[in-house]
């Protein structure tokens, strides 16, 4: 039984009979020889094969192991095949709120200068001998100021965004 499970678990882990020695710091023909039944190893031994397989030694020295089927291959096909449409799907949906996002930046910068537009810059008339109409005054022009700057830039910006978003069929 041991010999079996050893050899079987190593196929599972994709070793082969020599990387399972250099890992276990012995020659290939000891790991034949454990695996033909023709001799077997000792406790520390199997303790560190335990640790290299990642396997209990309880299971090693346990029931036969079996090997991987054919159905086991497909349960796992089936789960990747999940987990890849969830990933498609949280990609669709991730694509959809950046390009919503950027359609609302766009209504919300048009907005704004239409705003802008309308004031036509009243704050310029206001009497400024006051402190708080001067801070004001400031706050309100330099946010103009930067506004008309930077907002067209950002506008250019989310348009193409919003092409490069959009639901492609």
């Amino acid at each position: 039984m041991l010999n079996e499970n050893i050899k079987a678990i190593r196929k599972s882990k994709g070793l082969s009979q020599e990387e399972l020695a250099v890992k276990l710091n012995v020659v290939r023909q000891t790991i034949s020889k454990w695996e033909q039944g023709l001799s077997v190893p000792d406790s520390d031994m199997l303790l560190s094969i335990s640790e290299v397989l990642e396997t209990p030694v309880s299971v090693l020295l346990g029931e036969k192991v079996i090997e991987s089927e054919v159905d086991d291959l497909k349960a796992i096909s089936a789960k990747l095949e999940v987990i890849n449409l969830q990933l498609a799907q949280r990609k669709t949906t991730r694509r959809k709120i950046i390009h919503w996002l950027l359609i609302s930046l766009c209504v919300a910068i048009v907005t704004i200068f239409a705003i802008l537009l309308a004031l036509e810059s009243s704050y310029l008339g206001w009497n400024y001998s006051d402190p708080e109409t001067a801070v004001l005054g400031t706050a309100v022009h330099s946010f103009e100021w930067l506004f008309v700057r930077v907002a067209p830039i950002i506008l250019i910006g989310s348009i193409i965004g919003i092409f490069l978003t959009r639901k492609k069929e």
